[in-house]
């Protein structure tokens, strides 16, 4: 029985989705190309598998799917006043992924979606594309990874590199890359972009174990923002959202000392 438990659920992008009209495309092949073993389905439109009815996010994150689609429409939006615009005027956001392998508890993506599956906007280019409009215009802060955990899926899309050298070519762009990711193999090959923030999510440990499954500890996240801080990549510390538990200021002293 305990083996028939453990078998019972797909492998993660075990079935991956792809919109008709991507299907050809370069970045859809080359996602394909890593998991040869998923079964692929076409698809009309990623809601017709996104938006289904009674979908559950618990049982969900037990084996997410993959969603390949274009993003239609306005691509980037204005930062909501409650999100840190860290004194910059031009402050958007925009989601080139949605949703997450990490699953937290507390995470607003729960509620904002009726779905745990993670969908990739293959369609970067379109993105990278208004962004440049409104550059022609003004300076731009753009939060790029609110929606998901860009890094984390790093070695899936790559957006993470493209997203940098797309930055480097601006000069008046700077984008900020939300994580609580740990994997300091993809270190050496991100571009050092003075205007690329990378932004690491911090909590206690105990929070961490509580509520944030999936993720990596604090110490392994801490190593990681160390070690490209020492490799001269800029580097923000972020402790949000702050989760009460008994004896939290214990917990909290112990993860600034750290």
């Amino acid at each position: 029985m305990k083996n028939l438990k453990e078998g019972y659920f797909n492998p993660v992008f075990s079935h991956i989705y792809v919109e008709k009209t991507v299907w050809d495309h370069p970045r859809t092949q080359k996602i394909l190309e890593k998991f040869p073993s998923a079964a692929v389905i076409a698809v009309d439109h990623y809601k017709d598998v996104f938006c289904r009815s009674r979908q559950s996010h618990m049982l969900q994150h037990r084996s997410q799917n993959l969603i390949l689609a274009a993003k239609c429409g306005t691509l980037l939006y204005k930062g909501a006043p409650v999100c840190q615009s860290f004194g910059n005027s031009y402050f958007y956001y925009t989601s080139c992924v949605m949703n997450c392998i990490f699953d937290c508890e507390y995470c607003y993506l729960k509620g904002m979606y009726p779905s745990a599956n993670i969908v990739v906007f293959v369609n970067l280019e379109d993105i990278f594309e208004e962004a440049e409009q409104r550059l022609k215009c003004h300076p731009l802060y753009l939060c790029v990874s609110y929606d998901t955990d860009l890094l984390a899926l790093e070695q899936i899309t790559g957006y993470v590199r493209e997203w940098c050298a797309f930055t480097e070519k601006h000069e008046n762009l700077k984008i900020e890359i939300r994580t609580k990711c740990a994997k300091k193999h993809f270190v050496p090959y991100i571009r050092k972009v003075p205007g690329v923030i990378f932004a690491f999510t911090l909590s206690p440990q105990a929070v961490i174990e509580a509520y944030e499954h999936y993720t990596p500890a604090l110490k392994e996240r801490l190593s990681c923002a160390a070690e490209m801080i020492m490799s001269g990549y800029p580097v923000r510390l972020c402790f949000d959202p702050m989760v009460y538990l008994p004896d939290w200021r214990r917990h909290y002293t112990e993860l600034l000392e750290q």
